[in-house]
C-alpha cells in the first residue's frame, strides 16, 4: 500500500470541545512562519530492465553448438546458438518445390477452336451416268430411219436434257444454301465454345495465382525458420540460458517483440505465451530441442526501471517528470534518484480493498550517505520510491501536528488574545513536519501544536 507521509487526522475535537475544566489548561504554541514545504508520497516499486527477451527453439533437432554462458554480455547481432533441425530443412525443400509446380502454366492445347465444312455438292458419278445414257438415247434415235420420227425423239431427248440441267442447278442452289446455314451455325456454336475455354482459361489463372500466393509464402515462412535456426542477439544484454527466471522478463517482452526483425520475433512470440519462470531443462551443445523451448535470455540493463504502485488517494499528485528518491533493501545506506516517467490508467486492487495504480520511473545513480557511487541494483529487487509530489516555496505553514480533522473542515487552534480560537484552514503541499497553510492564517500568527485535539473554543491559552 502506498502511504502519505504527513500529519494524522485527529477526530475528537468535538468531544474536546464538549470538555470543562475548571482551570485554565496551557498548550505549547508555535508562530506561523514561512519556509518551504515538500510533500512525499511514499510507494513499493521493483526494478525492471529496458527489454528482456527470451530466445527460442524454431524448430524441433538438436542444439548443435552453444556461443555463451551465464552472465555473459552481448552485442546485438551476435550469434548465442546454431540448431540442426533436418525437418526444417525439408519443410524448406517441400515448400520451394510446390512452389515451382504452382509457377507451371497450365495449358489446354490445339488453336482457338474453328469449324468450316466443306461445300456441299452430289456425287460427281450421278452426272456422269446420266450424261452417258442421255449420250446413248441420242445415239439410238439417230438408227430410226424415219426422218420424222428420229427428229422428234431427238428433240425429245434435248429437252428432257434441258429439264434435268435445270434440275440440277436449283439442286446445287438448295445445296450452297444449306451450306452456308450450317456455317453460320457452326460458327456461333465455335465463338461460344472459344468464349468458354477463355473464361475458364482467366478461372485457372486466377487459382494458379492464388496458390502461388500460398506457395510463396509457405517458402517465406520456412526460410525464416531455417534462418533462426541460427541464434542471434535481438540488442546488447546479459545472457540467461534458458527462460526468465522471473515475471519481470515477461514483462518486457512486450515491448521487446515489436522491435526484432521476422526471425526472432517468431521466436520471442512463443515466449511470450508462456508462463514467467518456464524453464526447457539444461541448455548445453548436443542436446535435442523441440520448438517453443527457451534456449537463451537476454536482459538489456543499459537503463533500470522502477515500476511502483501508487495509492488511488495520492496518484492524481503524480505527473511525468516528477522527481523521486529510492532505496532498496539489498543496498543499505544508499539512496537512489529517479524520475517519473509514466502513469498507468489500468487500476489494481490492493490487499485492503482499496486500488492502486502503476507508475513508471526511470532510475539514476546511487550514492551512500558518505558520498560513495553505490552499486547498480539488478532486475527484479524490490525498492521504496519517495515521490515529491509537492513542492512549494516561501509558503505559509505551520507545524502538521497544529492539524486537526473536524468532519469535512480541517481546523487550527490559533491564539487570540490568550484564547483559543477555531479556524477553518485549506492545505497545500503536506510534508513530514510542516503543512502548507492556503488560507485561513498568516504569518506571525501563533497556533497550537500540542494537544490541539483536547482544546475548545475560548479556552485560555496563557
Amino acid at each position: 500500500m502506498t502511504s502519505r507521509r504527513g500529519f494524522v487526522p485527529l477526530l475528537a475535537v468535538l468531544l474536546a470541545a464538549g470538555c470543562t475544566s475548571s482551570e485554565p489548561q496551557k498548550a505549547p504554541v508555535a508562530v506561523v512562519t514561512r519556509t518551504t514545504v515538500s510533500e512525499v508520497v511514499e510507494a513499493p516499486a521493483t526494478v525492471g530492465a529496458r527489454a528482456t527477451a527470451t530466445l527460442t527453439a524454431p524448430a524441433s533437432g538438436t542444439l548443435a553448438r552453444l556461443y555463451v554462458q551465464d552472465g555473459d554480455t552481448v552485442k546485438k547481432g551476435e550469434i548465442l546458438a546454431r540448431i540442426s533441425s533436418p525437418q526444417a530443412r525439408q519443410q524448406l525443400s517441400a515448400a520451394r518445390k510446390a512452389d515451382r509446380q504452382a509457377a507451371r502454366p497450365v495449358s489446354f492445347g490445339g488453336a482457338p477452336m474453328s469449324v468450316r465444312l466443306p461445300r456441299l455438292r452430289l456425287p460427281g458419278s450421278l452426272d456422269a451416268h446420266v450424261d452417258r445414257s442421255f449420250a446413248q438415247a441420242r445415239k439410238a434415235a439417230r438408227s430410226i430411219g424415219d426422218r420424222a420420227a428420229r427428229t422428234r425423239l431427238l428433240a425429245a431427248i434435248d429437252a428432257a436434257d434441258k429439264r434435268r440441267r435445270a434440275q440440277r442447278r436449283a439442286l446445287d442452289e438448295v445445296l450452297d444454301g444449306l451450306t452456308r446455314s450450317l456455317d453460320q451455325t457452326l460458327s456461333q456454336v465455335s465463338g461460344q465454345v472459344s468464349a468458354g475455354m477463355s473464361g475458364l482459361s482467366a478461372s485457372m489463372a486466377s487459382l494458379r495465382a492464388a496458390s502461388r500466393s500460398q506457395t510463396r509464402a509457405a517458402v517465406r515462412a520456412a526460410e525464416q525458420t531455417v534462418d533462426a535456426l541460427v541464434v542471434r542477439a535481438p540488442f546488447g544484454g546479459v545472457v540467461t540460458l534458458g527462460g526468465a527466471s522471473s515475471g519481470a522478463g515477461a514483462a518486457g517482452l512486450g515491448a521487446l517483440v515489436s522491435q526484432l526483425p521476422a526471425g526472432p520475433a517468431s521466436q520471442a512470440g512463443a515466449a511470450a505465451a508462456a508462463p514467467a519462470g518456464r524453464s526447457g531443462g539444461t541448455v548445453a551443445t548436443g542436446v535435442p530441442v523441440a520448438a517453443g523451448d527457451p534456449l537463451v535470455t537476454v536482459t538489456d540493463v543499459s537503463v533500470l526501471t522502477l515500476s511502483a504502485d501508487v495509492d488511488e488517494t495520492d496518484v492524481l499528485l503524480v505527473r511525468r517528470g516528477t522527481p523521486a528518491e529510492v532505496e532498496f533493501d539489498a543496498v543499505t545506506g544508499a539512496t537512489y534518484t529517479a524520475t517519473v516517467t509514466g502513469v498507468g490508467v489500468t487500476p489494481k486492487e490492493g490487499a485492503t480493498g482499496g486500488v492502486s495504480y502503476p507508475v513508471r520511473l526511470r532510475l539514476g545513480r546511487g550514492a551512500y550517505d558518505d558520498g560513495s557511487a553505490a552499486p547498480a541494483p539488478k532486475p527484479g529487487m524490490s525498492a521504496v520510491v519517495r515521490l515529491a509530489v509537492r513542492r512549494s516555496e516561501n509558503a505559509t505553514a505551520v507545524p502538521a501536528s497544529a492539524i486537526v480533522t473536524s468532519g469535512r473542515e480541517t481546523i487550527v487552534w490559533a491564539v487570540r488574545d490568550g484564547k483559543a480560537e477555531r479556524r477553518v484552514v485549506r492545505l497545500g503541499a503536506q510534508g513530514d513536519a510542516v503543512v502548507e497553510i492556503l488560507s485561513g492564517l498568516s504569518p506571525g500568527e501563533r497556533v497550537v501544536v500540542k494537544g490541539a485535539d483536547a482544546v475548545r473554543p475560548g479556552q485560555s491559552l496563557s
